[in-house]
């Protein structure tokens, strides 16, 4: 996850997460991702159903009346339980579609009872202004609603006519109730020329947050390989990404604007900045030592709607063990689960450029998912890396 406004636009200094100690137990949400510990955030896939039909979703979901979810509500607060115990600081309840299970608004409470962050990522068509109410009285600290571009473009992707207009009724419902709501966008060939839509739309609708989404082979999403962006247009969107992101800070709007799943991102915010503002770049540098680059099965981790357990929520073909038979907690530091432990530090492993490249103590390998659905190598060089082998030539950083 690359913080855009952050690292750009100045909006976090180096002493803004030194401040902390870097723990994530202290570290406000906004500065997680700088936190030394690397306690994991666990994205939980609380049910496989959805009520619409993504082409680029990553669980394969299935419709709502296709089966019952398999982790009972009790169970799950004994999940919450470990994973409070553990300091994992945050729970995201995705899905499927979080809000197809009922009992979602209870475990959120039950979360944030036990001290954890409780955030959600939703398609935002099942958000009434009764159930923003409901999540906005338990403390729910995020909601993290999905859109794929104009009216058209998003319907198309998701497969229901009319779930585009459902989804801004579920931002209009949060704002309402005053509850922290930011949009999702998943960037490949069919809908990268949305990207501007999405600028207008965070200014026009006072949207305080937006999360770019590099594709990642995984689920139905590797279907789309051939229509994930080549180097050259993916530093592109980048680069649109960065100077809106800039044009809000400079009309007085300023947005929270991340990339997340590619952290070449974060190397091409440096090389940028050492054109236009070498004092910055010195600071950003910092902030990405600190961020550390990709935590796949470090600072992030998924437990699927089985209760099985993963590297992250892309990842699903590496499993490392079940929360119905062993807590999250026994899993996640077990050293005999080799791929898991060398997740941890990914460096030694990487192969082709990435094992070469000066940022890999910033970039961490980047993504393994993409690596393996590519090369066939879990290893080898991330393929969505559009850093120039100039750009990665050097000393290491």
């Amino acid at each position: 996850m690359i913080g855009i406004s952050k690292l750009y636009c100045g909006a976090v200094e180096p002493s803004d997460a030194l401040r902390y100690n870097r723990e994530s137990g202290q570290l406000p949400s906004h500065l997680l991702q700088f936190a030394k510990d690397k306690k994991p955030v666990v994205v939980w896939n609380m049910t496989q159903r959805c009520n619409l039909k993504c082409v680029h979703c990553y669980a394969q979901a299935v419709d709502p009346s296709a089966h019952k979810d398999q982790i009972s509500n009790e169970k799950a607060k004994e999940i919450i339980d470990d994973l409070a115990q553990f300091g994992a600081p945050v729970i995201l309840f995705s899905g499927g579609e979080p809000l197809v299970r009922e009992d979602l608004v209870d475990l959120a409470k039950y979360a944030i009872s036990k001290g954890m962050r409780a955030v959600i990522s939703t398609n935002g068509t099942l958000i009434t202004k009764s159930k923003a109410r409901e999540l906005k009285d338990v403390g729910l600290s995020y909601v993290g609603i999905s859109l794929d571009g104009n009216e058209e473009v998003h319907d198309k992707f998701r497969g229901v006519k009319g779930s585009y207009k459902q989804a801004l009724k579920g931002v209009e419902n949060c704002q309402a109730e005053g509850l922290k709501v930011g949009l999702r966008f998943t960037i490949n060939k069919r809908n990268s020329a949305e990207v501007p839509h999405l600028f207008n739309l965070i200014e026009e609708l006072e949207v305080p947050r937006i999360c770019f989404y590099h594709l990642v082979y995984s689920g139905r999403g590797s279907e789309l390989i051939k229509e994930d962006l080549n180097h050259q247009e993916t530093r592109d969107v980048v680069d649109l990404i960065m100077d809106r992101t800039r044009e809000l800070f400079d009309k007085g709007k300023p947005k929270e604007v991340l990339t997340v799943d590619n952290h070449a991102d974060g190397p091409h915010v440096y090389h940028r900045l050492l054109k236009e503002d070498p004092e910055r770049a010195k600071e950003v540098l910092e902030l990405l030592k600190m961020n550390e680059g990709n935590s796949t099965g470090r600072g992030i981790g998924c437990i699927s709607w089985d209760g099985k357990v993963h590297a992250d929520q892309f990842m699903r073909h590496h499993t490392f063990g079940n929360v119905l038979e062993r807590p999250f907690s026994e899993i996640w530091v077990d050293e005999k689960i080799e791929l898991l432990h060398k997740l941890k530090d990914k460096r030694p492993y990487v192969k082709g450029r990435c094992a070469k490249c000066r940022f890999l103590n910033i970039c961490g390998g980047n993504f393994r998912a993409r690596a393996e659905a590519y090369y066939d190598d879990f290893w080898a060089q991330d393929p969505a890396c559009y850093l120039t082998d100039e750009e990665i030539s050097g000393e290491p950083l």
